[in-house]
């Protein structure tokens, strides 16, 4: 299951795997095991601000990580990057909701703090790898390491990877990525794993799941603005933007003919555009802008030639074309209009199954 460029040089090399609690991560330890390496398990401890709560997701993750290093009678350590994910992953990401977007905070937690601070940590402790439990896949082409879409379509990650590059690719190890999900859970159950059939994790990377509004109002005050219709008309009342994203139907709680939908958020003003109907035009675009880019080896991809992007995970890739590429930016041209694009979301790229890296949408 290991990439044979890897497997082969497993046998007794130290590797540190970052255990979660998952299904995913534990399997992964399991099967760098079976291939003879010397398996470091850690936690990382990353949120801290409501350790005290009851049933908190952090201590019930930890409770599950260390039962697996147990029954796989691995090393367990757990380590804190509580300030790293503070400073370069959460403040961002409320920054970015009280400037009116949408951000993903699942792609800096990866970029910044699981292959960047657990990366340091693990050479600091002498491993020859750290492995994790995403669906991706790496490998050598003529460009060096290189970024693929995992054999699973549904499950693949590299959407949450894209901004890694070759250095921290050619340090990790991805022992699922060829492997579907139900043969993962097969395995975690074959070899007796208690939790073969937990849940998969959603929400906020290392802080779980939770009510998104009720945990988002102790960051970030209700601010109540109106809502208005394509024409300007006030048609309601919004609690507040960091409390909707584009294409949102859900929570508006407006009446009144077909369904109602976010179009569009006005910073400056607290205004919330909405229209009815959910392939209104105002929904749709076929070009997308970006910034912030980052490709994984550095350089931009030739521009107009045929590709494939995502603008959210679990989309299926669209395809497109790159124009108006310079060292910051490009623009995406799709080949058919795209629903819901969201400043502060991602648009990744591929060719085929290798994917180049991507930019933040600015719409």
């Amino acid at each position: 299951m290991i990439p044979e460029n890897k497997a082969k040089n497993l046998k007794n090399k130290q590797i540190v795997v970052g255990l979660s609690g998952g299904v995913d991560s534990a399997v992964a330890a399991l099967l760098l095991q079976e291939a003879g390496a010397q398996v470091q398990a850690v936690f990382m401890k990353n949120w801290v601000d409501d350790d005290s709560e009851a049933g908190c997701h952090d201590k019930q993750d930890l409770i599950a990580a260390a039962a697996v290093a147990e029954a796989l009678q691995l090393p367990f350590e757990v380590v804190n990057f509580a300030e790293h994910y503070r400073q370069q992953v959460f403040l961002p990401f409320l920054q970015e909701l009280r400037d009116g977007r949408t951000p993903n905070p699942d792609v800096l937690c990866n970029s910044y703090i699981k292959f960047q601070a657990f990366h340091d940590y693990a050479k600091q402790q002498g491993a020859a790898a750290m492995a994790s439990g995403h669906y991706a896949r790496n490998g050598l082409n003529a460009e060096g390491w290189c970024l693929y879409k995992a054999e699973d379509s549904v499950k693949d990650q590299t959407y949450f990877l894209h901004r890694l590059n070759a250095e921290q690719l050619a340090y990790s190890i991805f022992p699922l990525g060829a492997l579907y999900k139900t043969k993962v859970r097969e395995k975690a159950r074959a070899a007796g794993l208690f939790n073969w059939q937990r849940k998969d994790s959603t929400g906020i990377c290392f802080i779980g799941e939770r009510d998104f509004d009720s945990f988002i109002v102790r960051y970030l005050p209700e601010t109540p603005g109106e809502m208005q219709d394509e024409n300007g008309q006030v048609v309601g009342t919004h609690r507040g933007l960091q409390f909707y994203t584009i294409g949102q139907r859900r929570g508006l709680n407006l009446g009144g003919g077909a369904p109602w939908f976010v179009a569009s958020k006005n910073a400056p003003q607290n205004i919330l555009q909405v229209v009815q109907g959910e392939h209104h035009s105002l929904l749709y675009r076929r070009e997308v802008k970006i910034t912030e880019t980052h490709w994984i080896h550095g350089t931009p991809p030739p521009a107009n030639l045929v590709y494939t992007a995502r603008l959210r995970h679990r989309q299926q890739p669209a395809t497109c074309t790159l124009t108006a590429i310079d060292a910051t930016g490009a623009t995406i041209l799709f080949a058919e209009e795209q629903r819901a694009a969201a400043a502060g979301q991602y648009a990744v790229i591929y060719d085929g199954n290798l994917c180049l890296g991507g930019g933040v949408i600015a719409i």
